[in-house]
């Protein structure tokens, strides 16, 4: 079990001490934006807010499995609770609340991770590494993750989850191995990794 204390609760204690009420702050995308250049601006993040920055004691985030994603931060769902969304290499997805950490939902049964000894990687069991993406307009959640249906084959899935409340949504995942091929040649989830955070663009989803 890990826990995400100190990072979430220095952030969000800007967050809710220099935004007001009515404020969104939407964190959707790795680095929340699509230059992946590892900078993007948030208007409570000013010097002065930052001198006063204080770790809330009372954010207490329990998840299960190691995180290579970068978690997501998202408001205005339809029960009014910010959320941190985070992955795991356990196949493993949480809601948590924004403010003390709780979980809202938790998803734990979307495949088997895969336990790989491979050369050219080192992260094993493999299971949700690329930083997912959110859809606000139709507050759906899309991430690539790797499964074993019986410890040797493995798979690339993508799944579309509601950011709200965690449920799969209609004609998810997609078995990237049976619906991917170029010019002949079909996808093979054996030699495939995905590291990379999803992307959003004129409403498709890339993932590489």
């Amino acid at each position: 079990m890990q826990r995400l204390t100190s990072l979430f609760a220095l952030i969000l204690s800007v967050f809710w001490g220099a935004l007001s009420t009515e404020a969104q702050v939407n964190v959707t995308l790795e680095h929340n934006n699509l230059t992946r250049d590892g900078l993007y601006i948030d208007p409570g993040f000013t010097l002065a807010n930052a001198a006063n920055l204080t770790r809330d004691l009372n954010f207490d985030g329990t998840i299960s499995g190691n995180v290579y994603a970068q978690p997501l931060y998202i408001e205005g769902g339809p029960d009014g609770r910010a959320k941190v969304i985070v992955v795991t290499e356990l196949n493993n997805a949480y809601a948590l609340d924004a403010v003390n950490g709780s979980v809202i939902w938790q998803r734990t049964d979307l495949g088997t991770p895969f336990p790989t000894t491979a050369p050219c990687s080192n992260i094993s069991p493999r299971g949700i590494t690329g930083t997912p993406v959110v859809d606000l307009g139709s507050r759906s959640l899309f991430f690539d993750a790797v499964i074993t249906p019986d410890g040797t084959t493995q798979k690339h899935y993508i799944f579309s989850l509601n950011v709200d409340t965690g449920v799969t949504n209609p004609g998810w995942p997609i078995d990237v191995d049976a619906t991917v091929s170029y010019n002949g040649t079909v996808f093979g989830s054996t030699i495939q990794h995905q590291r990379a955070g999803l992307g959003l663009v004129n409403g498709s989803v890339y993932v590489q």
